[in-house]
Order: structure tokens, then sequence, then C-alpha cells
């Protein structure tokens, strides 16, 4: 199937359908545009694919090769130091100014419910070392919306990679108040950069409790943190549980060691604050400069795998 292609800008789209749920998907930065179950819209996107061009929120983009942030836009690797592209301050945020989510992918649908994406990334390219093919295979199986991600070095370099869907459930007057439950009693400490310090801190001690469910608009300083996924946990078990007013309920499973949160309350125009949250299964952030946090740094013998599954249900 050969997918449709934007006339301003040769950007490529895929339209995933299955039972009542529907998924656009374009090849520039892997963006999922939208997700629809019976019309109603289950994430935030553009109509018009060119605005992804400059949109600085990473709206529906699969981020990397490095999510989140990496201090001081530099580490050490095998007794070498790499500078990176500073694209947030002196720090890098998402792969840098050439990160995935910027990046034209090759885009083929193989399905009317499945289509598979692929990009190699340069050595050096925003400063990272090594060659990577990345490949993206997204298939919907109403109620499910499954991501599988790998990547293959040609050496060892850090890898972590986030889809960076805003969830809405169908709820246009934001998400303050749908409940979330995520598998964490930890989240990670941060600097006013939003850099980890390395100290990982209890949620209930400092207002960010969401063993149980409870109201995104409950963290009143609003929610931008990465939660550590209680390691003795199922690995069968969702991470996170997102409950709408609207009565659509999101499920999310993923064998990473943790998830950015974002509630979305720093949105300026043309969004509103907190209009969609984003749980972003990934690696630890600034990870390569913290010997205590797990490791991200992948090889040609162990190359990088991940596994999200999204599914919507109506109470």
């Amino acid at each position: 199937m050969k997918p449709e292609t934007g006339k301003a800008s040769g950007i490529e789209t895929a339209i995933l359908t299955d039972g009542n749920m529907r998924v656009s998907v374009l090849n520039y930065g892997a963006i999922t545009q939208g997700w629809w179950y019976k019309n109603e819209p289950l994430i935030l996107g553009f109509d018009d694919p060119n605005e992804y061009l400059t949109d600085a929120r990473y709206l529906g983009a699969m981020v990397g090769r490095v999510a989140n942030r990496i201090s001081g836009a530099k580490f050490d690797l095998e007794g070498a130091s790499f500078g990176l592209n500073a694209n947030e301050g002196k720090n890098t945020l998402h792969g840098g100014d050439d990160g995935l989510s910027k990046q034209s992918w090759e885009l083929e649908q193989i399905a009317e419910n499945e289509v598979f994406l692929s990009y190699v990334s340069r050595d050096g390219e925003s400063g990272f070392p090594g060659n990577i093919r990345f490949e993206v295979r997204i298939c919907l199986q109403g109620p499910r919306l499954a991501y599988s991600i790998t990547a293959q070095p040609d050496r060892p370099t850090p890898i972590s990679i986030a889809q960076h869907n805003y969830y809405t459930l169908g709820a246009a007057e934001g998400v303050d108040e749908h409940k979330l439950k995520l598998a964490s009693n930890w989240y990670l400490e941060i600097d006013d950069q939003g850099i980890p310090s390395g100290r990982v801190l209890a949620t209930k001690e400092n207002g960010l409790d969401f063993s149980t469910p409870n109201t995104i608009g409950s963290a009143s300083e609003g929610i931008d943190h990465f939660f550590c996924f209680d390691r003795d946990r199922d690995p069968k078990a969702p991470v996170a549980e997102l409950t709408s007013p609207s009565g659509l309920a999101l499920t999310v499973y993923s064998d990473q060691p943790g998830a950015q949160v974002y509630s979305g309350y720093k949105l300026t125009k043309p969004r509103r604050a907190s209009r969609g949250v984003c749980i972003e299964p990934s690696g630890y952030p600034n990870a390569p400069n913290i010997s205590s946090f797990p490791s991200i740094i992948y090889t040609p013998e162990n190359p990088y795998r991940q596994e999200l599954i999204l599914e919507v249900s109506e109470e």
C-alpha cells in the first residue's frame, strides 16, 4: 500500500484502521498524527502535517536518539568525550535539533492496520557516536495500538527512545480531572533545568503519589517528572492507567524502567495549558552521566528493543 503524500512538504501519511479505531502516522518524525475511537480524538495533533515542521512540543513524535535531557550536552564513553547539540539552554533535549523527531523516515504501509518505518542515523548526528538503523512497527488491533521499536548500532552508543503522544481521551476541556495510576513509588529529583541529580525520591513524600488513582490536577505545581517503575512489578501488568471523565480509559504496557509524565501545564498557543498528558516510557534521563542509573548503552551485539502497548477501554 502506498502512503498518501502531503502537497506542500512531501510528508507522507499512512492511515491505519481496525474496527472502530483509526490512526494516522506520518513519515516525518515517525509521528502519530491522530488516534480516534468512534471518531473521538484520543491524542492531540495537527490537521495539517506541515505544522509539525515548526512544532516545538514534540506532538506524537518518536523522540531520541536519547529521549529527555542530557546535562551539559556532553557525556563520556569508553575514554572518549562527546559534545552534543545543545538545543535547550546548555543541555540536549530529545536528541538535539537533528533528533529522530526531525527526520524523514522511510514509511511502508504493510496492511490496513500496520505500518513500518525505518531511519538510518549517521555517525556524528547531533554529536552522537555510531551509525544506527532505527525501525518502528506500529500495529493497530483495536482496542490496542502497539509500537515495536528496535535500533541496531555499529558501535557502543547511548539509545533511549520515547513515544511522545499527548493523551486527551476525548476530553476537550483538558486533563486536570483525569485520574492517573502508575506502577511507581519513586521519581527522579531534578534541578530547575529538569536535569536529574541522581537522587531517587519517594512520591508519597513529595505530592506526586499516583500509586493509587489520583487526579492529574492534584499535583499543584504540574507534572514534568520521571517516575521509576517498581522493579518487582509483574512484567505483564500495566505501568500506567489513565481515566477520563468522558468514560474512556487508557492502559499502558511497557518493558521500560520508567516514564516521563508531563501534564502539559506549560503548553502555549495554539494549545491551552494542560490540554493533554504525556506518558513516555523510556530509559532514565541523563543516564550517560549518572553511573547509578540503569545503563542505556547499546552495542552491535546487544541492540536496543522496546515494546509499548496502549489499550483503550470504555466504562
